[in-house]
């Protein structure tokens, strides 16, 4: 065979998207009429042809250039007409003899291609290659593989594949058959060596079936999802169909939550986002557990009042009357909530004039005090005052920030905070709200509350007020926030510096007589089912029930007192017993029995170094006696007993250094104070005592003490002082005077800063009082001793 490919010509046939391995029989379609008759002569003849792979398949009349030069010397076999593919178009069958090279290409007589060729040998491994060989039957299993995934192949293909030896014609029958493009095809056929040829195959197939594989996977999975996509579409069609005969549908709900927003007066943003959500919901299945969760938000969300105000009532008169009707005293509070109805209604009138909106942010009070002095209940007089709903929360022990800001809606029992909820009950966006017991908040892992309030009672903030699960903007700036607490101790400051503090301290004796007239015997006689002609109070009645059976800086107490009374006189009546109609002292000791407090008095001035002061306590000023007592001594010292504060001893410790270092100007010995030790004494000493007040009190008492002066009768004091002797301002200055009266005092010192404080008390309750006021105490010895 090499000897006639050396001089000889051959013919060449072309051919397209296929390449003819040697040792390989192989069908070729020809359909062209010069390729029909070079195949026909060359079966007739039984020589042999060159088959060449076209380089472009759209060339008509390839030439040299269109072809590859390696290509297979081939014999034809067997040439049959295939008349359903064509009119002239003959299945060639081609057997593979050698990879040959050609070159020298020319025309025969007959304008047909022919050329020269050489035949190319390929290296042949050895029969002890395993490696060669097991990649061969890797390259038999992987296109069985690959074949066995493809429904269209033929099962005598696989057949043949199987029972084939495992030998180089495998390689080439593999590389023929197995589909892939026609220049790696090409690629190789020119690879020599055939255990290079068997790598490259394996790994062409290796790729394709990784290829396979992945589309597959693709392929199941799509399919996996467009079934459970189908089964729930369909699934969802038999319920619609079965809740439309039953009479519940999803759409009539979505219907009418869409009718009831667009009655909204909300801003746009939660406009759009009640549209999103009610998107989701209609996506929804109803039987689906996060359906009633999204139901439940766009409720809240369409329940909220939104831009729904109720008009304030600007009547001035009519708001003092209602507050006068409610309370009794608190002139500062009363004072400050028509000062808001005056500003409301200013603006209200520039805007009628301007026809423009001028809102005012609501202030944000803070009412604190001891407990029973009416903090809660004013914000209900507020509210009727100013005609707006009236709503309370109280924060007494919460610890949880969730409370406030609400919980995210990441769990079916999610629901808004307490601000927002109770804003949704009152029904208006503007109404009076009272934080209860805004001082006894705690903070714990769950978060801090009094964090979350910073937000909404800061009137530069709450305008935007953020609640976890509106997840939306809520203006609360026109809400009216009254807190209340009992002490500003245990609020963090920046708490407080967002409100506005007044205090509200306890009622005087006088204030509460009134209170029990105007509100709490009618109201405990109304509660008893007594009329007004069946049990009477007389003033003093009511100084001793204030004075001997309560002692608290509200009314609650004394309120308990009165309805006992009204309790006893029930059961008499109901029993046919006589009684008073107006209470008498015996009575107060058969119906509440014996007195449970004394009030300390003014006693006597006999007796040196004693020296009366006043105080101030949450339930009201009380007096208190500053006794002093001197003893030889040889190592003199200064006793403190009563149950004194560190601030009540240092007063004692600077009283006693001021007098040594003033003795002569007081006319004392100064080599006294060598030999005696001084003792002084507060009495009630279970009761803690503390404060500077006592210090013109203890200086005077040792004065007294030291120069055997007595102290002039029914005159009492009170006063912080200085080491160079300068008398300080102290507080509490109505209940001290208040309580002097009550003791039979007559006559007070106090320090000339005090003067604006006394001023500020009404006349009545300083009938009887001389008021003297100082600078220095040199001038409190010469008003007090005589």
């Amino acid at each position: 065979m090499e000897d006639i490919l050396e001089d000889k010509y051959y013919q060449v046939l072309p051919i397209r998207n296929n390449v003819v391995f040697p040792g390989v029989m192989m069908p070729i379609a020809v359909s062209k009429a010069s390729s029909l008759s070079l195949v026909k002569e060359a079966q007739a003849g039984g020589w042999p042809i060159l088959v060449l792979t076209q380089l472009d398949n759209s060339v008509i009349e390839p030439g040299p250039e269109d072809l590859y030069h390696i290509g297979t010397f081939a014999k034809v076999l067997q040439v049959i007409p295939v008349p359903q593919m064509g009119k002239n178009t003959c299945m060639t069958i081609l057997e593979g003899l050698h990879r040959i090279e050609a070159d020298d290409f020319d025309e025969n007589e007959d304008g047909e291609m022919i050329a020269h060729a050489r035949i190319l040998k390929e290296k042949m491994p050895l029969k002890s290659d395993k490696h060669f060989y097991a990649t061969l039957d890797a390259i038999r299993e992987t296109v069985l593989r690959i074949l066995s995934n493809q429904e269209d192949t033929p099962v005598d293909l696989q057949m043949s594949l199987r029972n084939m030896s495992t030998s180089p014609s495998l390689l080439n029958y593999t590389c023929s058959i197995y589909h892939m493009p026609t220049e790696t095809k090409q690629e190789l056929l020119c690879i020599d060596s055939l255990a290079d040829r068997v790598t490259e195959m394996l790994r062409i197939l290796e790729k394709d079936a990784e290829e396979q594989s992945i589309k597959e996977d693709i392929r199941r999975r799509t399919h996996e999802a467009m079934d459970k996509q189908q089964r729930e579409y369909f699934l969802q069609q038999e319920l619609e169909t079965i809740k439309k005969d039953l009479g519940d549908t999803g759409a009539q709900t979505i219907k009418e939550l869409r009718e009831r927003a667009e009655q909204k007066l909300w801003p746009e943003a939660t406009a759009e986002t009640f549209k999103k959500e009610l998107q989701r919901l209609e996506h929804m299945p109803t039987h689906s557990p996060d359906y009633s969760t999204q139901l439940n938000y766009l409720e809240v969300l369409l329940d909220l009042p939104w831009g729904i105000y109720s008009e304030d009532n600007y009547d001035m008169k009519h708001a003092q009357d209602v507050l006068n009707r409610d309370h009794y005293g608190l002139d500062k509070v009363k004072e400050r909530v028509v000062e808001y109805l005056a500003v409301q209604r200013q603006l209200g009138l520039r805007s009628q004039k301007e026809k423009e909106n001028h809102p005012v942010k609501s202030p944000i009070l803070c009412l604190y005090g001891p407990p029973g002095v009416g903090k809660t209940s004013l914000g209900k007089s507020i509210a009727d005052a100013l005609g707006r709903k009236y709503v309370r929360v109280s924060l007494g022990g919460l610890h949880d920030e969730a409370e406030i800001r609400g919980h995210r809606r990441t769990y079916i029992g999610a629901l808004p905070g307490r601000i927002i909820d109770n804003i949704k009950k009152s029904g208006t966006s503007n109404p009076v709200f009272v934080l209860d017991e805004v001082d006894k908040i705690g903070a714990d892992y769950k978060g801090d509350p009094t964090s979350a309030l910073l937000e909404v009672l800061d009137p530069e903030q709450n305008s935007t007020f953020h609640d976890n699960y509106l997840d939306v903007d809520y203006d609360l700036s026109r809400v009216l926030f009254i807190a209340t607490a009992n002490s500003l101790d245990s609020i963090p400051r920046p708490l407080l510096d967002r409100m506005e503090l007044i205090e509200m301290t306890g009622y005087l004796q006088e204030e509460k007589e009134e209170i029990a007239k105007r509100h709490l015997i009618p109201k405990e006689l109304a509660n008893h089912g007594l009329k007004a002609s069946q049990l009477k109070f007389k003033k003093e009645i009511l100084a001793h029930i204030i004075d001997d059976y309560t002692r608290e800086s509200g009314v609650r107490s004394l309120e308990r007192q009165i309805a006992t009374i009204c309790r006893k006189v029930d059961t008499k009546i109901a029993l046919g017993e006589e009684y008073n109609v107006s209470v008498t002292l015996d009575d107060l000791r058969s119906y509440l029995g014996q007195a449970r407090f004394t009030r300390d008095s003014w006693e006597t001035n006999k007796y040196v170094g004693v020296v009366t002061g006043l105080a101030w306590t949450q339930v009201g000023g009380e007096i208190l006696f500053i006794e002093t007592s001197l003893s030889a001594a040889k190592t003199p010292t200064l006793t403190l007993t009563g149950n004194l504060g560190d601030v009540m001893k240092e007063s004692a410790t600077l009283a006693l250094g001021y007098v040594k270092a003033h003795a002569k100007d007081f006319g004392i010995n100064p080599e006294l104070f060598e030999t005696t030790s001084v003792h002084i004494h507060v009495p009630e000493g279970a009761i803690p005592k503390d404060g500077p007040s006592a210090g013109i009190t203890m200086t005077t008492a040792l004065v007294s003490a030291f120069t055997g002066r007595l102290v002039k009768p029914r005159i009492a004091m009170t006063g912080e002082m200085t080491l160079r002797g300068k008398v300080l301002p102290i507080g509490g200055v109505k209940e001290k005077l208040l309580a002097a009266k009550r003791a039979g005092i007559t006559d007070i010192i106090l320090c000339e800063d005090n003067r604006k404080d006394v001023l500020e008390i009404a006349d009545v309750y300083l009938k009887g009082l001389n008021m003297h006021y100082v600078h220095d105490i040199s001038e409190v010895i010469n008003l007090a001793l005589i």
